[in-house]
């Protein structure tokens, strides 16, 4: 009668255990995401900024500046990763778009506004790609548990789901938006 209490008593700690690192992994991911959405937020707040000190000197880039004013909206309306994560390669063209266009206007490169505001940017993309790699390394542990025997009994029994993983679009997308005005 002994070793039946102890064995279930094991059973019982065991499934408290599994579920209690498999909510831990799920609210790390939670974070996770939460790191990313604030840097891009961040870079959709400076953008507003930077289009207005470019404005006045890239007066044909029009369409790029319309362009980057629908993704800020369409980001605000998004809520999944996969939508976020397109947006954000859409943004990343555009930026890659206004940096190419800037090296023929010495002026604006030697502007203190643009030459602070492009630091920040820069800045804030090293964060984007710092907080993308720690996000999708908490995913793939929290998919890596809900996996792995026992833990993927437990996680079937408590319905936990599979996160998706911050991913480019495209070839284009994966590259990192090169914000370099020292030239």
């Amino acid at each position: 009668m002994w070793i039946a209490l102890i064995i279930i008593a094991v059973l019982v700690i065991a499934v408290i255990a599994i579920y209690n690192g498999l909510v831990s992994a799920r609210l790390k991911v939670d974070n996770a995401w939460s790191q990313i959405d604030v840097q891009l937020q961040r870079r959709f707040d400076l953008i507003p900024n930077f289009v207005e000190t470019v404005k006045g000197y890239m007066q044909h880039e029009s369409e790029t500046f319309e362009k980057i004013a629908a993704l800020r909206t369409s980001w605000a309306n998004s809520s999944t990763v996969g939508e976020k994560a397109k947006l954000d390669g859409e943004l990343s063209e555009a930026l890659k778009t206004i940096m190419a266009v800037s090296e023929n206007y010495p002026d604006l490169k030697a502007s203190a506004n643009f030459t602070q505001l492009s630091e920040e940017l820069r800045n804030t993309e090293n964060k984007i790609s710092f907080s993308r790699q720690f996000y999708n390394d908490s995913v793939t542990m929290y998919n890596t548990k809900l996996e792995l025997f026992p833990s993927n009994i437990i996680a079937n029994m408590f319905n936990f789901k599979p996160r998706e993983l911050f991913e480019a679009e495209s070839e284009e997308a994966r590259k990192n938006v090169k914000v370099d005005f020292s030239k």
